[in-house]
């Protein structure tokens, strides 16, 4: 009997409610997988109005009985994972069974080092916006095939050699272009096998799990970090992660072959918000941005830096459907909309007369764009308490229908506040 697998994705530059909506739908499910990023994103669940903020545990982790699996694509924090899991200790809440890939990529402390030094180091206007959390350099080392991965922190004396010759070069770097101190090697030796004792609870090959889970008919959830427009090969580039949030990073990420996924959910927000640089054509610079910001509570869960807002981008979202193969819609903070007499879309760009309705891949013209709206009618009543569209104000529903219309594709579920509760399942 094969189970059901689902794939969760942000349709834009993050921080869409992908933790959200994998919360919403994970009673259902049997296991849940991270399969890309590091602690540089964040998911923000809100369960009885506490709020839980996850950084590299899948998003499942508050639910006893479920396997959560942390995937190969998935670059980790040792520090912020077991940070994470005592925070949820402390409250009772680590319920799930936790699953460490073998195969991935460990943040040393060198990697944060270079991160801050690199971006420091670029002018202005050069600057991509990164948290410095390590994650770019990492996944440099894993491709150029001189990174440290969760296995190698199992075997010592693997690891002493792997990191006397990976230490020696990035101590060049950090003396001989930045001009900072070196590096401890026995400070990072001891720190990896503090790591190891703790992370040894966990390893496994979280390939073979997910495999076994759907050949016994369990019900498997992907869920990944950013979103599609921050992808290293579709997004904004260079203004990326350095990672495939896009479908495709589901199979690289977790050892699962495409013919396993059933069904793709896109997640993208009722507006639009990004953090740090980069291209945003339907930014608001005024106080429709300011409002969003302010009503929506749009600062980053892991930087707590201020998202900048706008409006739901139509051109970007029908790209990001296209390139994932998205079968289904879930539309979140929809509530924050209520109290705007007037609601904008970005249904096109211009650009010196010359109208695009398709997503422009170059950047360069993504820079000189400009918005194409159409204009809806706002609405102010509370959506909190509605359980069905038809609950909602007419307003809000020519909003959905228009995004389902656009789109071609369903609403199957929106948030109408920012609690569990407070969801709309149109499935």
């Amino acid at each position: 009997m094969k189970g059901k697998a689902e794939v969760i994705l942000g349709m834009q530059w993050g921080d869409e409610g992908k933790g959200r909506v994998v919360d919403a739908i994970m009673s259902k499910c049997d296991v849940v997988v991270r399969y890309q990023g590091g602690a540089n994103a964040g998911h923000t669940v809100i369960v009885e109005g506490k709020k839980y903020i996850f950084h590299i545990l899948p998003s499942g982790m508050l639910y006893s009985g479920k396997t959560c699996v942390v995937g190969n694509g998935v670059v980790i924090d040792p520090d912020r994972l077991f940070e994470e899991l005592d925070e949820l200790s402390s409250q009772g809440m680590d319920r799930a069974r936790l699953i460490v890939s073998g195969s991935a990529h460990v943040v040393m402390p060198y990697h944060k080092i270079l991160d801050q030094l690199e971006e420091k180091s670029r002018r202005d206007e050069k600057r991509i916006g990164t948290t410095g959390q390590g994650i770019g350099p990492c996944y440099v080392d894993k491709f150029n095939r001189t990174g440290i991965r969760v296995y190698d922190l199992m075997h010592p004396e693997t690891l002493r050699e792997k990191l006397d010759y990976i230490l020696g070069l990035k101590n060049q770097i950090i003396t001989r272009i930045y001009d900072e101190k070196p590096i401890s090697f026995d400070s990072v030796f001891e720190r990896a096998m503090e790591w190891k004792e703790r992370l040894s609870l966990y390893v496994g090959d979280s390939s073979l799990v997910v495999a076994n889970a759907l050949e016994e008919g369990k019900r498997v959830l992907f869920e990944g970090a950013q979103g599609t427009m921050l992808d290293i090969d579709h997004g904004t580039y260079p203004y990326v992660t350095s990672s495939n949030p896009s479908c495709g990073g589901v199979f690289t990420g977790t050892g699962v072959g495409p013919k396993g996924v059933d069904r793709i959910i896109g997640v993208a927000k009722a507006y639009c918000t990004r953090v740090g640089e980069g291209p945003f054509p339907s930014e608001d610079f005024g106080g429709k941005g300011n409002f969003l910001r302010e009503k929506g509570k749009e600062f980053g869960a892991t930087t707590g830096r201020p998202r900048r807002c706008g409006w739901l981008d139509m051109v970007a979202l029908k790209y990001a459907i296209r390139v994932n193969g998205v079968t289904h819609l879930a539309l979140t903070k929809l509530d924050v909309l209520s109290g705007l007499e007037e609601i904008k879309v970005c249904v096109a760009y211009e650009q010196e007369g010359r109208r695009f309705e398709e997503y422009p891949a170059d950047t360069e013209v993504l820079n000189s764009v400009k918005p194409v709206y159409k204009a809806f009618k706002g609405f102010s009543e509370d959506t909190s308490e509605a359980k069905t569209m038809e609950d909602l104000p007419p307003a809000a529903q020519d909003y959905v229908k228009f995004i389902e219309e656009e789109t071609g594709l369903p609403v199957i579920i929106l948030g109408v506040g920012p609690d569990r509760r407070e969801t709309i399942y149109n499935e």
